[in-house]
């Protein structure tokens, strides 16, 4: 398969973020990849929109209906959502769409925060293979893999993407990890 580049995809999703933006919007990005794409998106919409829009950041590990699976992450990040979620049109940004369960773990981190007026979903890519009734309301592009592929979403030092896909021994078991 020849990957697309994902500075391309991340100005298809632009393109269809940017009209949804409004007064009372906020940007949240997933850990890590979904955090690296909203703040690139977050200071282009700045810029271009002429106005701030909050912003925050949330990692799904705690809430993952396969914690106990997974145990806890050496790398979790902490919870960063720093303005009242309640009215708000929040728009979670994730690298890749798998399962939904992510997706899912996240709005249930989200709403302990309170009632947003809405909820959307922008992800680079969507790599097929949904488990729950959640799907991306923005995508850079649909590239279905194989369940023992994943995509690496990388950035070098300059802020630059890159994309791979990786392949496991055996493949994964449903909902194993719904990220890559």
């Amino acid at each position: 398969m020849t990957l697309p580049d994902p500075e391309q995809l991340l100005e298809h999703l632009y393109q269809q973020l940017k009209p949804r933006i409004q007064e009372n919007t906020a940007l949240v990005g997933i850990y890590t990849g979904g955090v690296w794409l909203m703040e690139r998106l977050l200071k282009r919409l700045q810029t271009e929109l002429g106005h701030d829009i909050l912003f925050g950041k949330l990692d799904a590990a705690m809430y993952r209906d396969d914690y106990a699976q997974r145990g806890l992450k050496t790398s979790a990040h902490p919870a960063y959502i720093p303005f009242d979620i309640n009215g708000k049109h929040i728009i979670l940004i994730d690298d890749i769409f798998y399962t939904g369960r992510t997706t899912r773990a996240v709005m249930n981190e989200l709403f302990d925060y309170g009632r947003p007026a809405s909820v959307q979903l922008a992800a680079l890519i969507n790599r097929g293979g949904a488990q729950l009734p959640i799907r991306p309301d923005m995508v850079g592009a649909d590239l279905p893999l194989q369940a023992h592929q994943s995509f690496d979403l990388a950035m070098n030092t300059l802020g630059r993407l890159s994309l791979s896909i990786s392949e496991s021994a055996s493949p994964a078991k449903p909902g194993a990890d719904d990220h890559a």
